[in-house]
């Protein structure tokens, strides 16, 4: 008998669980994350009446972007601030949703989450505002 049939057995470390949609690659995996993207946003617009609204404010103030007389840079950041507003609210509504999915339960963790988020929603609001305020105003009201 050697020392080694008297040593216990060590369990082997347990591996964490995966998705079963983990390891496609290539072309499989894009179309997979187009059409879940395509569900999220669509889930996003059936569900959340704050990505509705930032949805109409980014059906007026991107067209806005394109026609008023501004830089290709400025015309950029127009656009790109109305667009971060909707990406922040996706990723807020994400969170929200996953607390939501853990309990319904109050919990001051939880409040937690969803305020720094909506927080998050608040500041891409105001970045908006301030891109929109530097390059607009001084074409409406010059100096």
């Amino acid at each position: 008998m050697s020392i080694r049939d008297d040593a216990p057995e060590v369990a082997a470390p347990l591996e964490p669980a995966q998705s079963p949609f983990k390891g496609k690659t290539g072309l499989i995996r894009i179309v997979h994350a187009f059409f879940n993207s395509c569900a999220g946003l669509a889930d996003a617009w059936r569900h959340e009446s704050a990505f509705r609204q930032e949805i109409l404010l980014a059906a007026i103030l991107v067209p806005l972007a394109l026609v008023v007389p501004a830089s290709p840079v400025e015309r950029a950041l127009l656009i790109a601030s109305v667009l971060l507003v909707i990406i922040v609210e996706l990723l807020n509504t994400g969170v929200e949703v996953a607390i939501d999915r853990i309990s319904f339960e109050h919990h001051s963790l939880s409040k937690r989450a969803k305020d720094i988020g909506s927080a998050a929603v608040f500041v891409a609001l105001l970045l908006l505002g301030a891109v929109w305020g530097v390059i607009l105003l001084p074409r409406l009201y010059p100096v």
